[in-house]
């Protein structure tokens, strides 16, 4: 028995020893076969004008790539620029990214216009997608005519190109193309952006560009250079939530318009008709809603005040007697905010030229509507209280020897007859009304 339970050990162990050596070579690389990186390359997704939220979302990946310790993140970009303050914050927190930035500006065919020129060049492995192009960077400040604008925007430009240069002398990149993308506003195919060093490698695809910079070393801001580690590493990508999203389509510039019109609207039939409630809730959402969005959209104040001043000449048409002056005043102000809200904008922002044709005209017929109801409602016979009494027929309860009772629209009401004594049950008109007490008269003894 001692024989064969010594034997059975032995045949346990030698058992293990080879489970234990089928492990181990199983999970070694074959040969010319790299060990497959358990940290994931993090991706953010974007196209579209750069605005607030989009920087945030961006800003929460690269944040999200730092907490798990990601190979690398990468932000998939296409956008014909955006809000120069907002880039701004963007390019602050790529550049002092403790994790390596690769910003692709894809699909073939995108554009990294504008702010997005600033946002490629920041990036630790800026790579470009073919037939995609770079560069019309120059800033222009809303809401003003070229006169108005010509200092203060030079003292902008200036500060764009100087902020430009830093960026592309950080990255090793070519600083005198990227400062004359913003002050001659010059754009680049991606040929010509690698050419001339604007940008590292081109890609066609997003598995094409893993494998060209798996290898590549990079140093972050704080000085640690860092291998990258891309060929075999599992992709993570991170869409934006519901949040964000909503925020985003209310941050498009048509949407913003519709809803602060919307707004004004419902505000202006609740003020013609009180009461109806409805409109008065839906507007006054909508406004605030539109004023958030057009705030985060940095639109022109004075477009905005002009849209309000025209609401404003609206409302006060129907209780002015202008003869359509001050409605048609409220029309031509209304048509400038619209076209003022963003004006001079070359950051892919603006509401487009037929929605503000189309909203004018609705608005107009809508004022027209509301004015005629009012209009018609001023010059009507009064059909509420006591006063929609006179002329009805009544039934006295109740001699009227002059005074006593008659039943009238569903009540009693205390009367006195014009003259005489009129016998209950007989039918009567009301003539007139004294306080709480209604004057009568014979159907039979009034003529027509």
């Amino acid at each position: 028995m001692r024989r064969m339970w010594g034997f059975s050990k032995k045949i346990v162990t030698f058992g293990c020893l080879l489970a234990f050596i089928f492990i181990a070579v199983t999970a070694l690389p074959l040969p010319g076969q790299t060990a497959p990186n358990s940290r994931p390359v993090v991706v953010a997704s974007y196209e579209g004008a750069v605005v607030p939220i989009t920087a945030k979302y961006c800003e929460r990946v690269i944040h999200h790539a730092e907490t798990i310790g990601a190979s690398a993140c990468v932000i998939e970009l296409s956008t014909p620029g955006g809000l120069y303050a907002t880039t701004q914050e963007l390019v602050t927190t790529i550049l002092n990214a403790e994790v390596p930035l690769i910003v692709y500006v894809s699909p073939a065919g995108g554009w990294a216009g504008s702010a997005g020129t600033f946002i490629t060049v920041s990036a630790h492995v800026a790579a470009m997608a073919p037939g995609s192009r770079i560069g019309a960077a120059h800033p222009v400040s809303i809401g003003q005519d070229n006169e108005q604008q010509s200092v203060p925007s030079e003292k902008i430009t200036e500060d764009a190109a100087a902020w430009a240069r830093s960026i592309a002398q950080m990255r090793g990149k070519n600083a005198e193309a990227v400062e004359l993308a913003v002050t001659e506003s010059k754009s680049y195919s991606d040929t010509e952006a690698l050419k001339l060093n604007l940008i590292d490698i081109r890609s066609r695809d997003f598995t094409e560009l893993l494998q060209q910079i798996d290898g590549k070393t990079v140093t972050l801001n704080s000085g640690t250079e860092v291998k990258l580690e891309t060929k075999q590493t599992p992709v993570q990508r991170v869409p934006m939530n519901p949040i964000e999203k909503a925020l985003l389509a209310l941050s498009n510039p048509d949407l913003a318009y519709i809803l602060m019109t919307i707004g004004m609207a419902g505000i202006m039939v609740e003020i013609y008709h009180p009461g109806l409630i409805f409109p008065g809730v839906v507007g006054a959402i909508s406004l605030l809603l539109g004023l958030y969005s057009l705030g985060t959209l940095d639109a022109y104040m004075g477009g905005v005040l002009l849209i309000v001043l025209a609401f404003g000449l609206f409302i006060a048409e129907a209780f002015v007697p202008s003869h359509g002056i001050l409605g048609t005043g409220g029309i031509v102000s209304f048509v400038s905010g619209s076209l003022l809200l963003f004006s001079g904008a070359s950051n892919g922002l603006g509401v487009s030229i037929s929605l503000i044709v189309i909203t004018a005209l609705i608005l107009t017929a809508l004022m027209a509507l509301l004015v005629t109801a009012v209009v018609r409602g001023q010059k009507r016979s009064v059909i509420t209280g006591s006063e929609e009494l006179i002329g009805k027929e009544a039934t006295v309860r109740s001699d009227l020897h002059p005074e006593g009772t008659i039943f009238v629209a569903g009540e009693l009401w205390k009367a006195v007859a014009a003259e005489g004594t009129i016998k209950a049950g007989e039918k009567v008109v009301v003539t007139s009304i004294d306080g709480l007490q209604l004057k009568v008269q014979r159907i039979d003894s009034i003529s027509f």
